[in-house]
């Protein structure tokens, strides 16, 4: 009987055996096929302006030095219809006519005070000549110059009160003229025609505003009042037009602390040369460093976290990636800025970090005996 024995080889199919990566601590090697290449993105590391703090909520006002709330100084009827909406006004345009009993009173006044003196006037130059003429006493020459006197003190009382009124001198038809005291848009007004008016209303007529000129108020807590200054530039953004920013520079800081809600509020001016922004809109404010003061701010993707550490992953070369530790100095919604562990230059991994820090852990298993 004979037994054939057949033999066996594990390189008789003449496979090439597969190259085994290295496997260094804190590095990731992909083999150049690796399928999961295609899910790593770099992008090299850069200096540039950098967020102070995280960004603030505000709102956007009148600017009160390009604002007047306008009601009238005296009583009346209102004739004709009042100024609209929205009209655009320059310094003493007519807001609304006014048929004002104390107008036509202001205007006698004015009539009685040039007659009232006229005839004192004459009355003092009889008595100087009858004193002349001994013929009457100094007393009586005396009593015409204090009348004269007080009849120059009423006209010009009655001149200012017209000049109050910015009433002309020469009119005298009771009517009274409500004018704007700057140039802007009325951007508000409580007045209807023949309404009755009067100085003690809870409410002004009408307010104009130059809008071009806005103010953004914000409130900034204790614990951040150092990174804010007199001059500096912020960056402002509203949900009206998404994607857009707009500059703001901050001209006062208040001097007053809320101590309910530890904040301090800054005042801001807000160009608005296209009139787009509105008062009442709500904003919100990015606090951005000085030009000379740059960092490296990444993608909050690429940071992953260990602990209580940060990490992220740098490419060395092809297929070549190495974990660093990093230090973050501010943490926002999509972004994170870094104060060391990386240098500008570097080529950072945007997305897949996660992906090869499995990676990593799947070589380290393998490589262990």
């Amino acid at each position: 009987m004979i037994l054939l024995v057949a033999g066996c080889s594990d390189s008789s199919d003449g496979a090439k055996p597969v190259a085994k990566l290295p496997s260094v601590p804190g590095e990731v090697f992909l083999a150049a096929d690796s399928p999961k290449k295609a899910y790593v993105k770099t992008a090299p590391l850069t200096l540039s302006r950098h967020p102070l703090l995280q960004p603030l909520a505000g709102k956007v006002t009148y600017n009160e030095n390009q604002t007047a709330s306008i009601s009238s100084p005296i009583a009346g009827r209102v004739m004709g219809t009042p100024i609209a909406l929205g009209t655009h006004v320059q310094v003493g345009t007519t807001l609304l006519a006014l048929n004002s009993p104390d107008a036509a009173a202001a205007e006698a006044d004015f009539v009685k005070a040039q007659a009232d003196l006229t005839l004192a006037s004459h009355a003092y130059k009889r008595q100087q000549e009858l004193f002349a003429g001994k013929a009457i006493a100094q007393k009586e020459l005396e009593q015409a110059q204090d009348a004269l006197s007080s009849a120059r003190s009423e006209l010009q009382r009655s001149q200012n009160r017209l000049k109050n009124l910015q009433l002309p001198v020469q009119q005298s038809n009771g009517r009274f003229a409500l004018r704007s005291p700057l140039a802007g848009i009325v951007v508000e007004r409580r007045v209807t025609p023949g309404m009755e008016i009067r100085p003690d209303l809870d409410s002004p007529l009408f307010v104009v505003s130059d809008i071009k000129k806005l103010t953004l108020l914000m409130e900034v807590f204790e614990v951040n009042l150092s990174k804010i200054r007199i001059g500096q530039s912020l960056s402002v953004s509203v949900p009206a037009y998404p994607g857009e920013t707009f500059p703001a520079t901050v001209h006062y800081i208040g001097q007053v602390l809320d101590e309910a809600t530890r904040t301090v509020q800054v005042r801001c001016d807000l160009p608005n040369p296209d009139s787009r922004l509105l008062p009442g809109m709500y904003a919100t404010i990015n606090v951005d460093s000085n030009p000379d003061d740059l960092g490296i701010m990444v993608p909050l993707a690429a940071v992953f976290t260990e602990g209580e550490a940060n990490y992220v992953f740098i490419q060395l070369e092809d297929n070549h990636f190495q974990q660093r530790k990093v230090e973050l100095a501010l943490r926002l919604k999509d972004k994170a800025l870094i104060t060391s562990g990386v240098k500008p230059g570097e080529l950072l991994v945007t997305e897949g970090a996660l992906m090869l820090r499995a990676e990593e852990e799947v070589d380290s298993d393998t490589a262990q005996p």
